[in-house]
């Protein structure tokens, strides 16, 4: 799936949710290094684990991040 993020720094968000677990997250934009280690630790992740993990997080003064995109994007992805 791909999910066109709003209100952060990267762009997109590329995914696959196979057996409901998260696999193949490419975020385009935004912090590489902190992007990528996000994308490492839900690679497997049980999708609503990683929803619940995820969703809500703030960046500074925004109110939303880029993990808590990949949360919408995920809950987009399963119609949660």
């Amino acid at each position: 799936m791909e999910y066109k993020t709003k209100g952060v720094c990267s762009q997109q968000i590329q995914f696959d949710i196979e057996d409901n677990k998260v696999k193949n997250v490419q975020f385009a934009g935004g912090c590489s290094g902190n992007l990528q280690g996000i994308a490492r630790l839900v690679e497997g992740m049980d999708v609503d684990e990683a929803i619940s993990r995820i969703e809500g997080i703030h960046c500074g003064f925004k109110a939303t991040s880029c993990p808590d995109q990949l949360a919408q994007a995920l809950k987009e992805a399963t119609g949660k």
